[in-house]
């Protein structure tokens, strides 16, 4: 196995011309469907028409939306004419979409019409006034000086926006050349893909990947789930999240497999796709795979053409993980581990490791990719079974954070290893452990505690289908301990009867002061639990 000194829009090619005819992209839910040679072409047509309008290589392209079947367009059309593909989150409210086009320099905002409670064309129009009375292209605005171009993702017509079918039109009746001149010129260590750091911390950070980083992600993920140009891999996850976008994308471009979409993620549909299509893997975070266990119609279902999958974004509790081994037959899913600064992939399970190692571990190193743990104060490398902050080094660290060197200088040293902020142990057996954030740990009283064991533990009571612990502040011990907790079904359960089954088993000063039991958990668009936001709630129900 080799790393692939390959584009984006290279590994595309390939396949159009391999295999013109295998299916690239299906949409069961409406019959729509792109062969390799169909969506090679609307990309290339998409490309020569985003030059048309004026976008050059090193333009940055924001594109806001969620899993249409035109964001891969985009993705594709972008990387083949050396333009950057700015991914922005689908729940982003007003103000984080202004920070967003100023600090990324956008040139160019595609969206949709918005999603769930949000209307992404009048936000836009708030944002940029001047679009109602601009021609097309010809954008001056005063808020965003270098935002030159709109552009509708569909059939529509909005004023000042260009729209995807114009788009489409205008570039089938350009000259191939306009693109084939650009297209040979762009190199796999040039920015194909900025992505904004979650936020669950604190304030976004532009992420710059690069072709040669998220192609080999996904190459060596997918070489890691034995994918051939057979696989089928149903997609729920966010495109502009790296889940999406590099584990789902990349995978499957590097191994000529096909896609087969949900536009959002729905159990149901879900589970129809994966009959529908015979696919052969799926990808979630472990409360995707917990909905669509536990759906009134699952078991209505032919999965059987199911093999593997990845779960990946947070702990999953061991039940679940056998449950999607045989109810659902991934017998060989596996856990992949990393951040967006790493590509995303560091660390993955393996096919052949237990259900208990890939419930419990986030595996070994991926191959070409360097790993250990460290003590965050000295930098020295820890002993097994002791905790400390996971580094890497490779070909899937970014390129830096954009416009920010003194963040890209504390995150990525001197000698080009890649601190995650996240605290792990390594096994004796060689397996990496994640235990937590290093900002999440809770300190109370001087006693430092890590909310992951805490939360490890609280997975053994049968009445939990989920919990998150985290610190909330107090003037007596700095901070304590709360535990958020979504029940199965119809169980009963109280705090008192949580604080009783951890009297003795675990330090008294682990035991959570206050449980609070819930409906569900504030995530990020990509499936993350965002911590910060239960301490204030907890805050707020404790005064």
């Amino acid at each position: 196995m080799e790393l692939l000194n390959e584009t984006l829009g290279g590994m595309l090619e390939k396949w159009a011309k391999e295999t013109p005819d295998t299916d690239f992209m299906v949409y069961p839910d409406r019959g729509l469907r792109f062969s390799y040679a169909e969506f090679n072409e609307r990309a290339n047509n998409l490309a020569k028409g985003l030059i048309g309008i004026g976008i050059k290589p090193g333009d940055k392209v924001g594109i806001w939306a969620n899993n249409v079947p035109d964001w891969l367009t985009f993705m594709f059309a972008t990387a083949k004419m050396g333009a950057i593909l700015v991914t922005i989150n689908t729940n982003y409210k007003l103000s984080e979409l202004e920070f967003l086009i100023k600090n990324a320099d956008l040139n160019t905002l595609c969206i949709i019409d918005g999603y769930r409670d949000s209307d992404y064309v009048n936000m836009v129009f708030e944002l940029v006034p001047e679009l109602k009375d601009c021609q097309r292209g010809h954008l001056k605005s005063e808020k965003f000086p270098i935002l030159k171009n709109v552009v509708f993702i569909g059939p529509q017509k909005h004023r000042g926006m260009f729209n995807t079918a114009e788009l489409l039109l205008l570039g089938s009746q350009m000259d191939d050349k306009v693109l084939t001149d650009i297209s040979s010129k762009v190199d796999c260590q040039d920015v194909v893909n900025m992505q904004y750091t979650s936020g669950t911390t604190g304030f976004p950070k532009g992420v710059m990947l690069t072709h040669y980083n998220i192609l080999n992600n996904g190459y060596c993920v997918g070489e890691n789930m034995n994918y051939t140009n057979e696989d089928r891999l149903l997609v729920c996850v966010p495109l502009f999240h790296c889940f999406g976008c590099v584990l789902a994308v990349c995978a499957i471009v590097s191994h000529g497999a096909t896609m087969v979409f949900v536009e959002d993620f729905d159990p149901l549909r879900v589970l129809a796709g994966i009959q529908k299509e015979k696919c052969t893997a799926i990808y979630g975070v472990p409360t995707m795979f917990i909905a669509e266990l536990n759906h009134p119609m699952f078991d209505m279902f032919d999965l059987t053409s199911l093999r593997t999958g990845i779960m990946a974004g947070a702990l999953c509790p061991i039940e679940t993980m056998q449950e999607v081994m045989t109810r659902m037959h991934c017998k060989d899913i596996i856990i992949v581990y990393g951040l967006t600064e790493t590509s995303p992939g560091m660390t993955a399970t393996r096919v052949f490791d237990s259900p208990e190692v890939r419930a419990t571990t986030v595996g070994t190193n991926l191959p070409f990719v360097e790993v250990k743990v460290v003590n965050p104060e000295t930098g020295v490398e820890c002993a097994p079974e002791e905790q400390g902050e996971i580094c890497c080094r490779g070909y899937n660290v970014m390129k830096g954070y954009y416009n920010n060197p003194d963040a890209t200088a504390k995150t990525i040293d001197k000698d080009g290893w890649l601190h995650s902020g996240d605290l792990a142990v390594k096994t004796a057996d060689g397996f990496y452990r994640i235990t937590g954030r290093i900002k999440d740990m809770i300190i109370r009283g001087g006693e430092n505690i890590y909310p992951r064991e805490i939360e490890n533990f609280l997975y053994k009571l049968p009445q939990v289908e989920m919990v998150e612990v985290v610190g909330i502040p107090d003037e007596k011990y700095g901070e304590i301990v709360a535990a958020f907790i979504k029940k199965k079904g119809e169980a009963a359960l109280t705090q008192e009867e949580v604080q009783e089954y951890c009297r003795g088993k675990i330090s008294r000063y682990k035991i959570p002061k206050h449980v609070f039991f819930v409906d569900d958990f504030p995530k990020t668009a990509s499936g993350k639990i965002q911590k910060y936001k239960l301490r204030d709630i907890g805050l707020k129900m404790i005064t």
